[in-house]
Parts: C-alpha cells; sequence; structure tokens
C-alpha cells in the first residue's frame, strides 16, 4: 500500500479489525519513511453498480463520492465517521440487493435522505437542499412545514 502522503511503497499495518457491522476490515497503518498514519478499508466488492444520472448518462458509481456528499451534509453536526460508515454500507448493501446494474441518482439520493432523516434532521434536511436544487429561503420554509406535517400525523 503506497503512503497517501508521501508515496512511499512501504507502509505497515498497525491495527485491523472488523467495522462494527462487519461489512469492512479497517487497517490502520503507518509510513516507515515520513511517519505517517493513515485509515484503509478493505471490503468485498460484489459486482460493479453503475449510477443512471437524470441526463440519461451512466456513471461507475462511487462509494467515497457518496461519503463526501454525506459529510457534507452531516459537517459540524454530532454525527461519527463510523455512523456515516454505517450508513453507506448499509445503502450499498442495498442497492446491491435491488439485483440491477444500473441505479438511477433518484433511488440513491431517497435512500440517503431516508437514512439521514433517522440519523439527524438538520443533515437530512441539508443533503435535500441539494438533493432537490433548493432555490430560496422559500424552498427551505415548504420543506420544513411539509416534514412537520407528517411528523405530527
Amino acid at each position: 500500500m503506497h503512503c497517501p502522503f508521501c508515496g512511499f511503497e512501504d507502509t505497515q499495518v498497525k491495527d485491523s479489525r472488523t467495522t462494527e457491522d462487519g461489512s469492512a476490515i479497517r487497517r490502520r497503518r503507518y509510513c516507515t519513511q515520513c511517519k505517517g498514519r493513515f485509515t484503509t478499508f478493505e471490503r468485498v466488492q460484489m459486482r460493479e453498480l453503475f449510477v443512471r444520472k437524470s441526463s440519461g448518462a451512466n456513471r461507475l458509481f462511487d462509494r467515497d463520492k457518496l461519503i463526501r456528499s454525506i459529510n457534507i451534509a452531516a459537517r459540524k453536526r454530532p454525527i461519527t465517521e463510523d455512523q456515516i460508515e454505517q450508513l453507506v454500507n448499509k445503502l450499498v448493501r442495498e442497492l446491491s440487493s435491488l439485483g440491477e446494474n444500473e441505479i438511477p441518482t433518484s433511488v440513491i439520493g431517497q435512500k440517503v435522505m431516508a437514512e439521514l432523516k433517522l440519523l439527524d434532521d438538520v443533515a437530512y434536511i441539508r443533503y435535500a437542499s441539494v438533493y432537490s436544487d433548493f432555490k430560496d429561503s422559500k424552498d427551505f420554509e415548504k420543506f420544513i412545514s411539509k416534514i412537520g406535517k407528517k411528523s405530527r400525523k
């Protein structure tokens, strides 16, 4: 494994353990050259999933892109990296179990929002604002009043 900091090829594993949900092995690594420390994850790749964009274009599913978008929504919220990792693992398992190689972005977005709603309201609203392309504060007001009505039922 190459060091992400200096590119040196000789890194050592200092600690290995399975993630809480058992879907991956988390390894803490150490670079013998620059002394940098970093984490890697080893997981089974079931099959390649493709994302069908609203434009009709197909892209290879990018797990890291999904993590980045959730991290943005969860920024400065009481959500841990492990919780995000578990959420993404669950979503990837669900998407893989659909039996389709091509998943529309709308399906992915809805699943992410459903999981974030259970985890943190603010992260949910932040993600929804990007996913639903909110244009101004009125879009936020409508969305928040809509989820407020659903929770009162």
